[in-house]
């Protein structure tokens, strides 16, 4: 049985990106992703795919997209998160993202895995708020950047 787990990072506003593209720089962040996410499947939207631009190394990458002719190297094409999932049927999964499709697997995740940006950006996309009778925070781990940025690594699990 896979665990599917979300992962991803927020703006005190719940912002997750402004134009298909992240609105901050925090390479703690990227490194702290990068750590948790080699090796294990990774599923995403078309957006959140094309924005990244290629598919991540050293994970099984899942697009989904309602094109059914949308094809790219090193990628495997669904319509679904169901269809996402069933790939995986076997394997610790991420979602990466986008916004949509944060929602859509909301209700099927285990885990959420989220970096709390103590800050408020220009964001047009944004992260469901997590509901606090059905998730509880099990880890935080508090930062500032080199750039004075402060930051949370933050674990909720599905309450059972």
């Amino acid at each position: 049985m896979s665990h599917l787990t979300i992962i991803v990072a927020t703006d005190a506003n719940r912002g997750i990106g402004i134009h298909n593209t992240l609105p901050w720089k925090l390479p703690e962040d990227m490194a702290h992703f990068k750590r948790l996410t080699t090796g294990h499947p990774i599923i995403m939207g078309r957006k959140t795919f094309d924005s990244i631009g290629r598919p991540l190394p050293n994970r099984r990458n899942i697009v989904i997209t309602r094109n059914a002719g949308w094809r790219h190297d090193g990628v495997e094409a669904v319509n679904s998160i169901e269809a996402a999932l069933a790939l995986v049927e076997d394997a610790d999964a991420f979602v990466i993202g986008g916004a949509e499709i944060y929602r859509q697997a909301m209700p099927l995740a285990s885990r959420l895995i989220i970096t709390q940006i103590a800050h408020t950006f220009d964001c047009d996309a944004f992260f469901p708020e997590p509901d606090a009778g059905v998730w509880q925070e099990t880890a935080r781990e508090a930062h500032v950047s080199p750039s004075g940025l402060h930051y949370a690594f933050v674990t909720l699990r599905r309450k059972a």
